[in-house]
């Protein structure tokens, strides 16, 4: 177990490259040089964001064609959950310094866990919150059009509108899509004018994984789906623009006798946050861990892994006192956990952590 690279091997440090070369600058460190080499100089940058494709998944046969436009491996930011890495690449900013440090997030404004996809408690209530004000402003889309360059985000229609939309994507031209062919005709259409940041969501790897498992038949064809997205839009890059390829995280399969419900006594005193595989603790944890298949970390030894630099002024009060984190192969269930997925992820095991840097064009 090792934290992520924040010097110039992380998700935050692509987005820093792509930042400076289009800007002139950014708040963060770009690629280690080998990796910034892989990516070509090019006037506009199509980002392409695979949720939950890891660098270990890549293996599959499904995605021979991902494999063949891999240039290296980047890690994703703590925890390695969606929202955190969505908010990273939305700011600019490791974790600590854009305050969305978790999935499932300690408020103490509202005294509240908040699930950050819905942006709802964990039973379902909405959440009165400046939704557009919750990352640090100015974020990278607003930096890059004070520098001349449009930013665009094409996701699925149904995110259109959300709290999560709203949080992402301040300032930034949305465009949605309603199936895989939409994806490609927009994501054609809007990289052939110079000087953009163009970046294309696409959920299907995690939706399967989280509910079939890798060896699925769902899982499979969400693979398929995705290298053929990538795969058309390669084939018709306009000249002057360069396609890069990654992920949010990994995922690892959690067989359902392996996911350890914490019983209800767990609950006195305590509050449960994060995700399955590395949950965050508000009280005393370090009893817990010698009857679980856990390890247990106070704050003070996770310095950093949340990154570098000066914290978000709500860093300290949406911090857990300390993570226990499940053993590979484990995971812990609080009561508000949902106990029909398979797929989970948030940990520091190698097929978590390690997200692929793919590249086409230039």
């Amino acid at each position: 177990m090792r934290p992520p690279d924040y010097t110039g091997g992380g998700l935050v440090n692509l987005v820093a490259e792509l930042e400076k070369r289009l800007a002139g600058k950014a708040p963060t460190p770009g690629l280690h040089p080998g990796l910034a080499a892989a990516v070509p100089e090019a006037a506009t940058y199509l980002l392409v964001l695979f949720d939950g494709l890891g660098d270990a998944q890549l293996a599959h046969p499904a995605v021979a064609v991902l494999r063949a436009a891999r240039r290296g491996a980047l890690d994703a930011p703590f925890p390695t959950t969606t929202t955190v890495s969505l908010a990273t690449i939305a700011s600019g900013l490791p974790p600590a310094r854009h305050g969305l440090i978790a999935y499932q997030l300690w408020l103490p404004e509202v005294e509240r866990v908040a699930n950050t996809i819905k942006w709802t408690t964990l039973w379902g209530d909405p959440l009165d919150l400046d939704f557009a004000a919750f990352l640090p402003r100015p974020n990278v889309w607003e930096r890059v059009a004070a520098a001349g360059v449009e930013p665009i985000v094409i996701q699925p229609l149904n995110f259109l509108g959300t709290p999560l939309t709203r949080v992402l994507y301040r300032n930034c031209r949305v465009e949605p899509y309603a199936d895989p062919g939409e994806a490609v005709a927009a994501a054609m259409q809007l990289t052939r004018v110079p000087r953009r940041l163009v970046m294309l969501y696409l959920p299907q790897v995690d939706f399967a994984a989280h509910v079939w498992g890798q060896d699925s038949d769902g899982y499979r064809e969400a693979l398929r789906l995705v290298a053929g997205v990538w795969e058309a839009v390669a084939a018709a890059l306009p000249p002057g623009v360069v396609m890069v390829g990654t992920a949010d995280h990994g995922h690892v399969d959690i067989p359902k006798n392996q996911q350890v419900r914490l019983a209800k006594p767990d609950h006195e005193g305590r509050t449960f946050y994060g995700d399955p595989r590395v949950t965050f603790v508000k009280g005393e944890g370090a009893s817990l861990a010698a009857g679980l298949p856990a390890t247990w970390v106070p704050l003070a030894q996770m310095a950093g892994w949340w990154g570098p630099g000066e914290p978000h002024p709500g860093f300290a009060g949406r911090a857990p006192d300390g993570a226990l984190f499940a053993e590979p192969g484990w995971a812990l269930l609080h009561r508000f956990s949902d106990d029909r997925l398979i797929g989970q992820h948030g940990g520091l095991t190698e097929e978590e952590l390690r997200i692929p840097l793919l590249v086409a064009g230039g």
